[in-house]
C-alpha cells in the first residue's frame, strides 16, 4: 500500500499571513502620509523612503545625527491591556529627543515591528502612534518594516523599534565642550515614567499583589493608564528655544533615560568640572514615591532606574537661565534650575550618613561627575 501523499505546505500554513500584512499597511496609510511634507517623494509601500535634503546647501557644514531606540518592556503592559495606540508615540520620543540633545533637527524616522501574527488593526494602532509622535516631533515618517515570526515569538508578542536622522549646523552642535562653571542646570518636566525601567515597574506592582486595572487615588487613574502615559516628546519646544536669543545660552542638553539622571547628565559635563544637583528643587510625580513605596525600592536604585519626574535637562550660561526657564514654561513646558556647574574640586564630597550620591564615568563616557544631594519635598531619606 502506498503511502498517503503529504498535504502541501504553504507559507500560511507555516504561520505567515501576507494577506495580514497587507492589509495592515492600508489601515496605516493615511496616518503615515499626514506626516509627509513636500519634501518627501513617493509614497507609502516604497522599497525605501526618498527625502529631498536640498535644504542642506543653505547650511555650511551639516552633520547628520542618528538614533535608534526601543520602548523596552513597556510593550508587556500595552499587551497586558490591549491597547497599542500609545506606544508608539514612545518610540519616536525616545528616538528624536536623543538626535536633538545635539541641537539637531530630525528629518525622517523609519520603524521595525517584529511579531508573532499580524493582525491587522494591531499593527495599525502602533503604526498610528509612531505618526503622532513624528507630527509632534517635526518630522516625516518615511519607512518601516512589519515582519510576522511565528515560532520565535507568541501569537500576541510583538517588539518595535526605530531609527531617525537629523542635521544640525557643525558650528551649532551642543555637548560638553561648551559647558563651563558657572552654568546652570535646568530640569525639565516628563509626563510619567516615560519607556525606561518598566522591568522595575513591573516586578514592583507583581509583588504588591496591584493589578493594571486597579484605581490608585493619588494618580487619579488607574495604574495601566498611568504606566501607558506617552513619552514626552521635547523636540520642538527644544529647537524652537534654540532658535531664540536666549537659546544662544544653551551648551548641553540631556535626555533622561537608561540609568536616570545623574548618569546621563554626567555624559555632558566634561572632565574636571561637576555638577550639583539639588532634589530639593522639584517634587516628582505620585507614581515615583508609589514605585518606592511598594517596593521599598532604594533611592539609589529609584534614581539610576527611573527619570525621577525630569525627562529632559538644559545646561545654560547664568545669564541666560531665566530667560531659558521663561521660553519653556511659556511653551508649556514646565521647568526650573536644579543645580549648578562646578570645578571638580570645588564639589562637595558626599556627606556621611545622608542620601547623597556621587555619578561618574557613566555609559563609557570619562567625564565629569554630578552629585545628587537634597531631598524632594515631603520625601524622607
Amino acid at each position: 500500500m502506498s503511502a498517503p501523499a503529504p498535504q502541501p505546505i504553504t507559507y500560511a500554513s507555516a504561520g505567515v499571513d501576507t494577506h495580514a500584512g497587507d492589509k495592515a499597511v492600508e489601515l496605516m496609510k493615511e496616518a503615515v502620509a499626514a506626516t509627509h511634507g513636500p519634501e518627501i517623494l513617493g509614497g507609502v509601500g516604497a522599497f525605501a523612503g526618498l527625502l529631498d535634503v536640498s535644504a542642506l546647501k543653505d547650511y555650511e557644514r551639516p552633520l547628520l545625527a542618528s538614533s535608534t531606540d526601543g520602548v523596552g518592556t513597556k510593550i508587556a503592559i500595552a499587551q497586558a491591556l490591549d491597547v497599542h495606540d500609545t506606544i508608539g508615540q514612545d518610540l519616536v520620543a525616545m528616538v528624536v529627543d536623543d538626535i536633538v540633545v545635539l541641537g539637531a533637527k530630525p528629518l525622517a524616522m523609519t520603524d521595525y515591528i517584529a511579531c508573532g501574527k499580524v493582525v491587522p488593526e494591531r499593527i495599525a494602532d502602533i503604526v498610528r502612534g509612531i505618526a503622532e509622535g513624528c507630527r509632534l516631533a517635526g518630522c516625516a515618517l518615511v519607512g518601516g518594516e512589519t515582519a510576522e515570526h511565528p515560532g520565535l515569538m507568541g501569537e500576541h508578542d510583538y517588539d518595535v523599534a526605530g531609527a531617525a536622522v537629523g542635521v544640525v549646523e557643525a558650528s551649532r552642535v551642543l555637548g560638553p565642550e561648551r559647558v563651563r562653571a558657572g552654568d546652570v542646570v535646568i530640569g525639565m518636566d516628563s509626563s510619567g515614567l516615560h519607556s525606561n525601567g518598566y522591568s522595575l515597574v513591573r516586578a514592583v506592582i507583581a509583588n504588591a499583589g496591584l493589578g493594571w486595572d486597579a484605581h490608585v487615588e493619588e494618580l487619579g487613574r488607574t495604574l495601566g493608564e498611568e504606566a501607558l502615559e506617552p513619552t514626552r516628546i521635547y523636540t520642538r519646544d527644544l529647537l524652537d528655544l534654540l532658535e531664540t536669543p536666549a537659546g544662544e545660552g544653551v551648551h548641553a542638553l540631556c535626555h533622561v533615560t537608561g540609568g536616570g539622571l545623574a548618569a546621563n547628565l554626567a555624559r555632558v559635563v566634561p572632565g574636571g568640572l561637576g555638577v550639583r544637583v539639588d532634589r530639593g528643587t522639584w517634587e516628582p510625580a505620585p507614581i515615583f514615591e508609589r514605585v518606592r513605596s511598594w517596593g521599598a525600592v532604594p533611592l539609589s536604585d529609584l534614581e539610576a532606574t527611573l527619570n525621577m519626574g525630569l525627562g529632559m535637562v538644559a545646561v545654560v550660561a547664568a545669564e541666560a537661565a531665566e530667560a531659558v526657564i521663561a521660553q519653556l514654561s511659556g511653551s508649556g513646558l514646565p521647568a526650573r534650575a536644579i543645580g549648578e556647574v562646578l570645578a571638580a574640586d570645588a564639589l562637595p564630597q558626599p556627606r556621611v550618613g545622608s542620601a547623597d550620591v556621587l555619578v561618574a564615568g557613566t555609559k563609557g563616557v570619562d567625564g565629569g561627575a554630578v552629585l545628587m544631594t537634597g531631598m524632594h519635598p515631603g520625601w524622607s531619606a
